[in-house]
């Protein structure tokens, strides 16, 4: 009876997981089709974390619009260096739906403070242009190259 039970319980796992992996393949066959396309209005493409200490966290988010009239996909969203870790809305965007992109950027994983222009690109099925560049700005203090250190006693 548990060897019945536990393969049934595999079987419905199993289906369950070619749902989904059917679900994704799905998705992206209609992000490449142009038959599928649908037009995007991005509410925001550069955003300003303004000032951070050298160790902190911060996260943006972007907002985007289907402005068309098919189902809007976007099939990634990919960060342009290490510091940063991008998510998005996974499922389609009705036409008159919103979606969003997020980055979360870690200013320890960066080379020194100062400014910073971060890129993430993200992929959709539109018409009026595949891929996106969205950036967010800033500025991040306390690196060790912002701090001067003077001596107390004159060098010989």
């Amino acid at each position: 009876m548990k060897t019945l039970l536990a393969g049934s319980s595999l079987l419905i796992l199993l289906a369950f997981a070619s749902c989904n992996g059917g679900t994704a393949e799905v998705q992206k066959k209609a992000a490449v089709d142009t038959a599928n396309f649908t037009t995007v209005q991005w509410l925001d493409t550069l955003v300003s974390i303004g000032t951070i200490n050298m160790g902190e966290k911060a996260q943006v988010k972007f907002l985007c619009k289907n402005t068309g009239t098919k189902p809007l996909i976007i099939t990634s969203a990919k960060p342009g260096c290490g510091c940063t870790v991008a998510d998005y809305t996974k499922e389609p965007i009705a036409p008159g739906g919103e979606g969003w992109v997020t980055g979360a950027f870690d200013s320890n994983k960066i080379h020194g403070g100062g400014d910073i222009h971060k890129t993430i690109i993200v992929s959709t099925n539109t018409s009026n242009g595949t891929e996106k560049y969205l950036v967010f700005t800033g500025n991040v203090k306390g690196a060790p190259g912002d701090k001067v250190v003077l001596p107390t006693k004159p060098v010989k």
